[in-house]
């Protein structure tokens, strides 16, 4: 760890164990206090100060006896309603960040044709790592048509919303769409940036939504199997998830 003058020294601790969970590190068990010393060459009151903030997160807990043991995520999504990951997750207590792995430009058929556009339209592409307190959970990969989203190219999707972004910036939203969920297993890069293995299942989210005047967004969310579920209400009368069925492509 290279330490920083001007970044309190449990604040640099505690940004590389976050980064360090984030790679599956600590699965077994989380380092004692003392091993936290030796490591960072730092007092116990720094060690302990980073570990109180893990604790107060919910991602570690500290048995008497026994040690600190590294919380598995779990995450909760209702379907049915449109919603947006990013608020979904900060409700849920985590605080929720991206890496912005590509943003640019692109003409893509199959995502033109999926949403009924011209082959040569051009679109905004966002793609996205998505952690929840520093644990990698989803890798999202988005397509807006470049005519409505251009604004966009100038926001920092680190901790940000699209939808709120593109509501501020040009006045467009959601109004209807519809989502599809299914398993599957990961790529060989989509188990690099989740940190899982090969045989850890994954459910791919597929999702369109529209804008009262056209199609707005192609979207399609891997996210990891053992850290997501999804549930939704209903009664006798009706479900709440109301989707829409479309042919199924073969994934990408």
């Amino acid at each position: 760890m290279r330490r920083n003058p001007k970044t309190p020294l449990w604040e640099q601790v505690l940004t590389d164990l976050r980064r360090r969970m984030s790679r599956g590190e600590f699965t077994s068990g989380f380092p004692t206090d003392r091993e936290l010393m030796q490591r960072y060459k730092v007092s116990r009151h720094t060690a302990r100060e980073a570990v109180r903030h893990l604790q107060t997160e919910g991602v570690l807990t500290r048995y008497k006896g026994r040690g600190s043991f590294v919380q598995p995520l779990s995450l909760e999504q209702r379907v049915g309603p449109l919603y947006s990951l990013f608020r979904s997750i900060e409700d849920q207590g985590h605080v929720q960040r991206s890496d912005v792995l590509e943003l640019r430009s692109v003409r893509d058929r199959e995502v033109a044709e999926q949403m009924g556009l011209a082959i040569a339209t051009k679109f905004f592409f966002l793609r996205r790592l998505r952690r929840a307190d520093g644990t990698p959970f989803a890798v999202d990969e988005i397509w807006l048509p470049e005519k409505i989203a251009a604004p966009l190219y100038e926001v920092n999707f680190e901790y940000t919303a699209v939808y709120t972004e593109l509501e501020r910036l040009t006045d467009a939203r959601p109004v209807r769409g519809w989502e599809r969920i299914r398993p599957a297993l990961p790529s060989t890069e989509e188990q690099r940036l989740l940190g899982i293995g090969p045989r850890q299942p994954v459910f791919v989210v597929s999702r369109y939504t529209e804008t009262h005047r056209g199609p707005l967004e192609w979207r399609t969310t891997v996210v990891r199997g053992d850290a997501y579920t999804f549930t939704t209400t209903w009664s006798n009368s009706k479900a709440t998830s109301e989707f829409g069925v479309r042919p199924t492509k073969k994934r990408r």
